[in-house]
């Protein structure tokens, strides 16, 4: 019944439509990626862009997980609350989604504002001229340089960002930037970097125009959220969680109202009550 409730409460905001939404990785768990935060999750050092940039042999162990973790990612795909909110937007109830995730499901599912705080994991660029290519042509001159690798360790242990934890690297051959040489990576941002200024602005923007907040499937563990929910805050619109577990701003007044339960089964059941 307190479930029916908030869930009632939780419509009754879309009354200040548009309202923007904040996801993060508990939205995406439902399409089999796991969770770095959640609840049973093991503890995990997020990789550093020094590690990266510094480390030849760890550039080896991360393009090598990569190239496996695509194996188990064939499948992945927009789950109900990807595609839910994608209709909210179409129907004029959110302004886009600005989403801490990287994987791309939320474009898949076919939002169109789409702000993506700590980048997109399916574009790879050259770090000296921003060389762009897709995630799939890089992995396959990965498989070029490696003939059988991927084959030989596909039962490996997929990680929380979606690659593998592979062993046996050293003699692994990494691809470069076929322009000029250079180093290639994700376009995402890693620990150790700061999220683009205009793409914050962005986020900020679709604060600052919506009637509320809705945070789906966020801890709050990055500051980047914390930022935009202090500008909710300043402006004094409704701010509603929606997550499986605490989170950083549970004990705050500014907080309307919060419901711990999964992103994709909450969002499907508020879509049945907004129709």
């Amino acid at each position: 019944m307190a479930h029916s409730i908030a869930l009632e409460r939780l419509a009754g905001l879309f009354e200040a439509a548009p309202l923007a939404v904040l996801t993060g990785a508990g939205i995406s768990t439902d399409s089999g990626i796991p969770d770095y935060r959640g609840a049973g999750a093991p503890p995990r050092t997020p990789m550093s862009i020094s590690q990266f940039m510094e480390d030849p042999a760890y550039r080896r162990r991360f393009w090598a997980g990569a190239r496996v973790g695509a194996l188990r990612a064939a499948g992945v795909a927009p789950n109900a609350g990807h595609l839910a909110l994608a209709r909210f937007e179409a129907a004029g109830l959110t302004n886009g989604v600005i989403t801490q995730n990287v994987d791309n499901l939320h474009r898949r599912a076919g939002s169109r504002s789409v702000v993506e705080l700590h980048g997109n994991g399916s574009v790879i660029r050259c770090v000296e001229h921003d060389h762009r290519f897709t995630r799939d042509q890089v992995l396959g001159w990965f498989d070029e340089l490696n003939p059988g690798f991927a084959a030989r360790n596909d039962a490996a242990e997929i990680a929380p960002d979606g690659d593998a934890i592979v062993s046996g690297t050293d003699s692994v051959e990494t691809p470069t930037c076929p322009e000029c040489g250079s180093i290639l990576r994700p376009d995402v941002v890693y620990f150790g970097e700061l999220v683009p200024k205009p793409v914050f602005e962005t986020a900020e923007s679709l604060v600052a125009s919506a009637g509320g907040l809705v945070l789906i499937g966020t801890s709050l563990a990055v500051n980047t959220g914390i930022r935009l929910v202090h500008r909710a805050q300043l402006r004094g619109i409704p701010i509603a969680v929606i997550n499986r577990g605490p989170t950083a701003i549970d004990a705050r007044k500014s907080v309307s109202m919060r419901i711990d339960a999964g992103a994709a089964e909450t969002l499907e059941q508020l879509e049945q009550i907004l129709r």
